[in-house]
This record gives structure tokens, C-alpha cells and sequence, in this order.
């Protein structure tokens, strides 16, 4: 049987994920909640039949056959739905669609989400939203590929303007991304579909892509037994009139009343029986009131239910969830889920906390390669947390430091982090505590080697085309291929000989102090002349002296990157082989 794909709608604030769905279900969930930003996780099933409506005239004219039932919206605020949506390591939404309104383009949040996106391998699309309130534009409910023939060359022009801006953004990230009709090949490009959750304009196209895509390149996935024991994920964890419920993405198998399930709770699996199972009635959703669900008797992948269960209290939001017919061995499996998430190596690194396992294990995945992990758990930073990066201190200061999203610091932990100058980072923006260690880390770096009056290693390349004196001094144009460049250091060939002093260094007109991997400058090098101890595309290197290779190794070499490390190997080889 073909299951519905999971289709997750996420993107910053504001930006018109609610309202997106909104025109496709007609419903006004936007309009109750506090400043139409979306407070809870939200699902929404479209059935089949809506989507033939909204694609009516798309359908006839590409001659396009559906054949999946449905499509499974999760509606999210930011990306906490989307990092609960994980199963295995991975992410059980089959497609993504990241909503970016067009006129602001990329923000904090899209950011994290475009982040998060390439951690977990899902496919996306983008709804470029708002383009009614672009400068001249006339929206109408109408496809865009039909209401694009209709617009003035200078509001089209505008169009283009933004959707290159977004294309910019995207390959940062390496994706190549384009409009949608422009694009040649939906395995390699990301699709830029131009919408507008206030018209309808542009929506047909959205939900024919997406339908298109999950046919054509996710058939296999959604194969489903749909009578072996299901699997699904918690989404959320909250008090209802009839209880504590979880909301719960079923993207496997069958589930029924009275089966008993098994979760991941605070400590350790939570073994209860299925009281009830609760679904939003058809086009409305998880967060509309509870008179808007209608109680069943068993539930088929994918869907959006409402679980009302005993002793589910302290149930894990990102927890997998798996009807039991081996206790043993579910308690197993979700144990194991859960130790891929929550650990404690021992190691020298840092402590990660976080508000879900979702959260949590999408933080851990974005540090990967930044920052080894000591500890990941779930809850708030705590003394004993304070305490075990204490004992990372003496070992590597750096490392020893805590990252907390959407969670808090304990009182007494807050005075403990003072009294030993822990280092915490703190943020509801996952990809924001990233960024502010990286920015710390540079911070410290630099003072440590300023402290030190070390000189640090670095290789460059003469760009060709680029001399614009050869000598008294030489200069000239060059590339940083790895390291860090400074002024004032003594520069050499692969061969060990020294070929003249870095005097100054110049970018766009104004002397700067520093060059790192990847940037282009103007370097003036006293002693040297071009065409004699060195040529264009020629490498050199910056001289380390003795002394200062022994303060790198002492002292610095946790600061280097792997590569950096390999380039330092390679002067001292250059020197050994010149002597």
C-alpha cells in the first residue's frame, strides 16, 4: 500500500507557514492564535480530492495520473516539529517545504532551517510567499505560470531580482536552486515556486510539485505494510480535558485501542495501553479545540493522531513511539533510539542541553566537527552540569563549555558558572549557539596567540595577472590557501628559501591585519622580486622559526584545524629537507 507523504512546512517567523495552509484547507487558524505566529505543532491531512481541485486545470494540461492518497502536513513553529520528526538518526518527513517571504529573504530562522535541512538529507522546495507585495505586481488566485503572462516587464523584473537573491543564498549552503519552471533536473536542483498565501496565486504549482515528486522519486519509501505494528513519533506532550495526551506522527504500520505502546520517558521507557485515539476531523488539524476531533478506533500510516494513555507524564516530545508486540524488544529498540541522543562519553568536550530529543539531537548533529560532545541530555543546565565541565577545564578550556536551546539556567547552577568562569551558551536559534561559540573561539584564539607573539602558519598562491610591482617592494595579488596571513612575518619557497618580509596587506584600498583561508589580497613583500626567487602561480609559505613551531605545538595546537596542523607538518618537512 502507498502511504501518504510526510510533508513538513517550516521557515522564520512570520513568513506564512500558517497562513500557506490556511488557503489550502480554508480554514482560520492563523487569524485565533496570538499574532497569527503558530504556538503549537499542527498537523494536517489534504485528501486526495482537495488536491485534484486546487490542481484541476495543472492536472489536465500536463496529463498528470496521482496515485498517493494524500498529503500530510506538519505545520511548525520555526523547527521544532521538524527536529522531533526523527526516526533512526534521520528525519521521517519524506519532502520539506521552507516558506520564505520574498520581499525579507532570508532570515535567522531560515537559516536553521536551510542547517537543519542538509543534517538530515530531506528533500525541499522553497515557497518564495508574498509576492503580492511586490512593487507593481498584480496578484490574482490564479497559477502563477498563467498570471506571470499578465505582469508589467518592471514587476517581473523585481520578481527576479528576489528569487536570484534567494538562489544566492542557497548555494551557500551548496544547493542549486532555480524557479521551478526553470528547472532541468529535481534530483540536483532545489525548486523556487513564486506563491502567495494571501491570493492563492502560485499554490497549484506548490501542491503539483509536491505530489509529482513524492511519485516519481519516493515510491519505495512510501511502501507501508499497513498491518504490521506501528511506529510513529511524539510530537508533543501536553494536558487536555481528558488528560495528558500525546500528539504523535503514526508514519508506519497500524495502530489500534488497546495496544499496548512503548515510549522514551525522562527516566528511562514508559510502557502504558492506548486509552483512546483521537483525529481532527477532515481539512482541520492537531491544534484546532477538542470538539474538532473525533474519536477512532485504529489508525493507518501516515497520520496525525492524539493519544490519550496513563503514566505518560513524563514522555520525551521526539521520543519514537512503537506499538509493543515484544515488549522486551521494544523497550530495546527505544532504548537504543534514545542512546544515540542522550549520552555521557567521559570525553573532553562540551555539554549540550536541550527541551526535546528532537532539539537536542539536532544541536549535537550541528556541532559535529566544531566541538567534540562530552554530554547531551534533556532539561535544564544544572550544578552537576557546572561541575563536569569544572573537570574539562584544567584539560582543554575551550572545550569546556555548555550549550543550552530553550532551556534555562538553574540559580545555583548560574552562581557555580560565574564563581569558575564556565562558558554558556544560550538560545532559542540553534544555529545561533553555533555561531556564537565560533565567534568566542576566534575571540580567544587570537588573544591567546597575541599573548604568545607566535607566528602562525599559512600558504599562498601568486595569482596570475595580479602584479602590480615586481620589486622594492614586490606587489602583488594573492590567494590564502590555507592558514592565517599576517604582516611582519618572513615568506619562503617549497624549496626552504627565504624570499623576502610581508611589509603590508591590502583588501579593496585599506591596509588589514589579517588574511585566512580563501581570501584574496594585495600583498607587499620587501626583498623579493617577481620573475626571479619567485613567479606568478607560484605557493609560498610563511617562515616559522624554531621557537615559534615550539609554542604552536605547546600552546596552540588544539587551535588549529586539521588542516592547518597538516600545513605546519609540511613547513617543518620543507625546513628539515633545506638544512
Amino acid at each position: 500500500m502507498i502511504r501518504q507523504p510526510i510533508i513538513t512546512v517550516l521557515g522564520h517567523v512570520d513568513h506564512g507557514k500558517t497562513a500557506l495552509l490556511d488557503k489550502i484547507r480554508g480554514t482560520a487558524i492563523a487569524a485565533k492564535e496570538a499574532g497569527g505566529i503558530t504556538q503549537h505543532i499542527g498537523a494536517t491531512e489534504i485528501p486526495i480530492s482537495a488536491i485534484k481541485k486546487i490542481c484541476k486545470g495543472l492536472l489536465e494540461t500536463l496529463k498528470i495520473k496521482i496515485t498517493i492518497p494524500g498529503l500530510l502536513f506538519i505545520d511548525t513553529p520555526g523547527h521544532e516539529a521538524f527536529t522531533n520528526l526523527r526516526a533512526r538518526g534521520g528525519s521521517i518527513s519524506d519532502l520539506a517545504i521552507l516558506v520564505i517571504d520574498i520581499v525579507q529573504g532570508f532570515q535567522p530562522q531560515t537559516i536553521e532551517c536551510v542547517e537543519i535541512l542538509r543534517k538530515y538529507k530531506v528533500p525541499f522546495i522553497v515557497a518564495a510567499n508574498k509576492i503580492d507585495l511586490i512593487d507593481g505586481w498584480q496578484s490574482s488566485h490564479e497559477p502563477f505560470t498563467q498570471n506571470l503572462r499578465n505582469q508589467r516587464d518592471d514587476a517581473v523584473a523585481k520578481l527576479e531580482e528576489r528569487i536570484y537573491k534567494i538562489v544566492e543564498e542557497l548555494a551557500k549552503y551548496n544547493f542549486n536552486a532555480d524557479r521551478f519552471d526553470r528547472v532541468t533536473d529535481f534530483t540536483k536542483q532545489i525548486c523556487i515556486v513564486p506563491i502567495s498565501a494571501k491570493t492563492g496565486e502560485g499554490i497549484a504549482e506548490l501542491l503539483m510539485i509536491l505530489t509529482g515528486l513524492a511519485q516519481k522519486y519516493l515510491e519505495d519509501k512510501l511502501k507501508i505494510e499497513v498491518k504490521g505494528p506501528g511506529k510513529g513519533v511524539v510530537l508533543d506532550v501536553k494536558k487536555t480535558l481528558a488528560g495528558i495526551a500525546l500528539d504523535v506522527i503514526l508514519y508506519d504500520g497500524h495502530i489500534k485501542q488497546g495496544d499496548t505502546i512503548v515510549l522514551a520517558g525522562k527516566q528511562g521507557p514508559i510502557i502504558t495501553k492506548i486509552r483512546a485515539i483521537l483525529k481532527p476531523k477532515p481539512l482541520s488539524e492537531l491544534r484546532e479545540s477538542e470538539r474538532k476531533f473525533r474519536k477512532i478506533d485504529e489508525a493507518y500510516a501516515a497520520a496525525g493522531i492524539r493519544i490519550l494513555a496513563k503514566n505518560i507524564e513524563e514522555a520525551l516530545a521526539g521520543s519514537p513511539l512503537i506499538v509493543a508486540k515484544d515488549i522486551d524488544k521494544a523497550c530495546k529498540d527505544v532504548q537504543k533510539e534514545i542512546a544515540k541522543i542522550i549520552f555521557n562519553k567521559q570525553n573532553i568536550g562540551a555539554i549540550v542541553k536541550a527541551d526535546t530529543l528532537g532539539s537536542l539531537e539536532a544541536l549535537t548533529k550541528l556541532l559535529e566537527g566544531v566541538v567534540p560532545i562530552r554530554k547531551a541530555d534533556v532539561g535544564n543546565i544544572s550544578r552537576a552540569d557546572i561541575m563536569e565541565v569544572k573537570s574539562v577545564r584544567a584539560e582543554d578550556p575551550l572545550k569546556a563549555v555548555i550549550f543550552g536551546f530553550n532551556v534555562y539556567v538553574n540559580e545555583d547552577a548560574k552562581k557555580l558558572a560565574e564563581d569558575y568562569k564556565i562558558k554558556i551558551f544560550l538560545s532559542n536559534v540553534i544555529y545561533k549557539l553555533k555561531e556564537d561559540y565560533e565567534k568566542w573561539i576566534e575571540k580567544a584564539k587570537k588573544e591567546e596567540i597575541e599573548k604568545l607573539k607566535a607566528t602562525l602558519p599559512a600558504k599562498i598562491k601568486i595569482l596570475p595577472g595580479y602584479i602590480f610591482r615586481q620589486s622594492k617592494p614586490a606587489i602583488f595579488g594573492i590567494e590564502v590557501i590555507c592558514g592565517t596571513l599576517k604582516p611582519n612575518c618572513y615568506l619562503m619557497r617549497k624549496d626552504g628559501r627565504i624570499v623576502g618580509r610581508l611589509k603590508s596587506m591590502q583588501e579593496h584600498g585599506e591596509n588589514i591585519k589579517e588574511a585566512k583561508k580563501g581570501k584574496r589580497v594585495a600583498i607587499a613583500v620587501e626583498g623579493l622580486t617577481i620573475g626571479r626567487q619567485a613567479n606568478e602561480g607560484d605557493m609560498l609559505y610563511v617562515f616559522l622559526e624554531d621557537r615559534d613551531i615550539s609554542i604552536i605545538e605547546e600552546k596552540l595546537l588544539n587551535m588549529l584545524s586539521d588542516e592547518e596542523k597538516e600545513l605546519l607538518n609540511e613547513i617543518k618537512r620543507i625546513k628539515i629537507e633545506r638544512v
